[in-house]
């Protein structure tokens, strides 16, 4: 993938989980923030947990960067509430 392919699902991907879990977006920086790590972590999850994506091509890249998305804005919840 290129730059611009990366930007734009860690975009979609960072703005539908913020959406899920906050209820707003976190602003176009930080939404392909967290969208980029949460395609690293779907990623990695996805591949150890041996989990088969039944989507293919771009549109499955942006639900496994979803789902990565929306567990680590969880795992940013829980580790805020536990400091």
């Amino acid at each position: 993938m290129d730059l611009f392919t990366w930007l734009l699902v860690g975009l979609i991907a960072g703005f539908g989980a913020s959406r899920v879990i906050n209820g707003t977006g976190l602003g176009i920086i930080g939404d392909i923030v967290v969208g980029i790590f949460g395609a690293l972590l779907g990623g990695f999850l996805v591949q150890k947990l041996q989990i088969r994506v039944p989507i293919h091509g771009l549109a499955g890249t942006i639900l496994v960067a979803l789902g990565g998305s929306i567990v680590l804005l969880v795992l940013v919840r829980v580790i805020k509430r536990v400091t």
